[in-house]
């Protein structure tokens, strides 16, 4: 299914009030083709240890396929993490020039999820990361 661009738009302003740098997104795999080149797979936000469904703004946010069948995102593909993938991609398109550093907090073990922390920059200070493909965190339910 193809989105159309009012769609695809209001899809990302909705979740970019839901969904700031440092939340982390679950994924839920719901179904796998027999070949294996195919997946469905939920998006959830927890807030006040309620899930809330993201997975039809997200298809349309990333211009993504919604499999009915299971209610979830359809990815092709295999060899990677399609999670990873849905959330990266999800990320790069609410973040498209980046986001600001959101630092750490050694107390609760919460640190900027971006890239670029792995890749040599230590400072946790205010600063802008380029790549808004890391401004969401990834985890499996």
């Amino acid at each position: 299914m193809t989105w159309n661009k009012s769609e695809i738009q209001e899809a990302k302003e909705g979740l970019r009030t839901i969904l700031k740098p440092g939340d982390t997104v679950y994924t839920v795999l719901r179904h796998v083709s027999r070949s294996g080149m195919y997946r469905a797979i939920d998006c959830y936000k927890f807030e006040d240890n309620q899930p809330a469904w993201l997975s039809m703004r997200v298809a349309k946010a990333i211009d993504n396929r919604f499999d009915k069948r299971y209610d979830a995102i359809g990815v092709g593909g295999c060899g990677m993490d399609m999670g990873f993938s849905i959330v990266y991609n999800l990320s790069h398109a609410l973040f498209p020039d980046g986001f600001e550093c959101i630092g750490q907090d050694k107390d609760k073990h919460v640190y900027c999820p971006s890239n670029d922390h792995s890749n040599g920059d230590k400072s946790y200070t205010p600063h802008h990361h380029r790549d808004g493909g890391y401004a969401l965190r990834h985890k499996w339910m």
